[in-house]
């Protein structure tokens, strides 16, 4: 089977076909760094560098561009209220962003072109649309004519008139349509400039995408993607600007990932619900967002944020490395060598096709999953073997499940941390999240073992019952006691259940 995107554009699944075989060129929309990176920005760059990476695994060579759109009113707003320099204050959520991006697992691309650097391309491509009759300046400032692009609408279905008769009233007078934008923006007082042929100005917020992934990929490229709230006007207006210059077809594919909602409702700063990932790091480790925003459901598709939902992806993060953990050990034991029938092989053989066939249908990551959960239930229970003559066979078909799963996380990207040193930091945001301490559960633990010692067998369980109601379980065993906090309460995990 071959890998099926749903273009935005055509509306429908369509067979992936690049335009040179084995190459794929690729651009994303990046951020405006005028604050730090939320949640919306993670489900985004989440979602396509899994994109990104299953292209690769498929074995494409492909050419990864995103931009930072580092110069925009949102950032000179932003640094007027500061008293800083606006390029400064982008530079300084850039480096938040990498950070940020880093620990989420995202592979930063080829090509990371900043509209900053970017000017002498921009001038270009817009004196291109002058010359084709597609662009007017008026007093500096340079608007594109929608009424000179035929198929203006044809990415958000929208047809033109629609368009116009819904536009504010209060509109530029010194436009030819309410529906023309602004490419090219006169000087202000306070704002970055650069000279251009119609005065010294910055570039339009929907120019910028447009010559940098025309000079990074060349006028046709095969996917373009971003969120589903660029479709329009943002993309449409990058289409009708690229395409009006070039006369050639902008992008092959249009990929628009789904919103973050909050309680259904959609995150957005006027609405004061939006989470930083830095407000998130700071209660989880951010393998579980990855975890939660690739696999909570497939990327076009919204996905419903809450803490009770990140605390379940936190287990079931958890559990997958505390799986890794065991095995390693179990593996680690020597067993003899195996040559015969492997237990599980069935699930060693079918994992990565399984994996792969719901990966071309569209990148489907949560059904992707499926097979991922069943080899992590399969390798419990061969690291579980304790028959003496079984374990062999258990640990040739444990060590290949392993590879198994390893292949198809080149892809994920969620399990290649070291399992004992994720789990430790995966405890201690668990016991910052049920505002316990170390300190306290270990003094508790202290007390316990000195009831047990002196046979007060209704203290130690008094005080085993008062940590199991604080969230923390604790593990006896022959060397001591060991002890782990649930990352999900129970009583609010049955009322929720109840409630659903």
């Amino acid at each position: 089977m071959s890998i099926q995107i749903h273009d935005t554009l055509a509306g429908t699944k369509r067979d992936f076909e690049p335009i040179e075989p084995g190459r794929v060129s690729m651009y994303v929309c990046g951020v405006t760094p005028y604050a730090r990176s939320h949640i919306g920005h993670a489900r985004c760059y989440t979602a396509y560098d899994i994109i990104y990476r299953y292209l690769r695994y498929a074995g494409f060579e492909v050419t990864y561009v995103r931009n930072f759109t580092d110069v925009d009113d949102k950032i000179i707003k932003r640094a007027n209220e500061q008293g800083k320099d606006p390029l400064a204050l982008a530079q300084e959520n850039i480096e938040t962003f990498y950070a940020d991006m880093d620990a989420l697992g995202i592979a930063r691309p080829d090509h990371e072109p900043r509209v900053s650097t970017s000017i002498d391309d921009i001038i270009a491509l817009v004196k291109r649309l002058e010359a084709n009759g597609l662009a007017y300046a008026v007093d500096g400032d340079v608007y594109y004519a929608v009424d000179g692009f035929a198929e203006y609408g044809k990415l958000s279905k929208r047809p033109l008139d629609q368009m116009q008769a819904g536009a504010r009233v209060e509109v530029d007078t010194r436009k030819r349509n309410p529906m023309d934008f602004a490419l090219w923006k006169s000087a202000k007082p306070g704002e970055p400039k650069w000279p251009s042929p119609w005065g010294e100005g910055r570039p339009g917020w929907h120019i910028e995408c447009s010559a940098m992934s025309i000079s990074a990929l060349g006028e046709t490229f095969d996917i373009h993607g971003g969120g589903r709230d660029l479709i329009f006007p943002h993309h449409e207006n990058e289409i009708a600007q690229s395409e009006g210059a070039t006369g050639c077809q902008f992008a092959r594919y249009w990929l628009h990932n789904g919103f973050v909602t909050l309680d259904e409702e959609k995150m957005s700063k006027s609405l004061g619900n939006v989470f930083s990932v830095g407000d998130l790091a700071a209660r989880y480790e951010l393998r579980v967002l990855r975890f939660f925003l690739a696999t909570g459901s497939q990327y076009r598709n919204p996905i419903n944020f809450s803490d009770a939902m990140l605390d379940e992806a936190a287990s079931r993060v958890a559990y997958c490395y505390e799986t890794l953990r065991k095995a390693e050990l179990f593996l680690a034991e020597g067993h003899a060598e195996h040559n015969g029938p492997l237990p599980a092989q069935k699930m060693i053989d079918s994992l990565v096709p399984r994996f792969c066939e719901a990966m071309d249908d569209d990148f489907n990551v949560p059904r992707a999953m499926d097979p991922v959960n069943e080899a992590f239930r399969a390798l419990n229970e061969l690291i579980s073997t304790r028959k003496k003559k079984k374990q062999a066979a258990a640990a040739a078909a444990a060590r290949k499940l392993l590879g198994e799963i390893r292949a198809v996380d080149a892809v994920l990207n969620l399990f290649g941390e070291d399992p004992a040193a994720y789990l430790d930091r995966h405890r201690d945001k668990a016991v910052t999240r049920r505002a316990l301490s170390v300190q306290w559960i270990e003094q508790q633990i202290s007390a316990r073992i000195a009831a047990r010692t002196a046979r007060d067998w209704a203290e130690a369980d008094r005080i085993r019952d008062e940590m199991e109601a604080a969230g923390v379980i604790l593990m006896d065993h022959p060397g001591g006691t060991d002890w782990r906090v649930l990352d999900v309460d129970p009583a609010a995990r049955a009322e929720a259940q109840a409630d659903g």
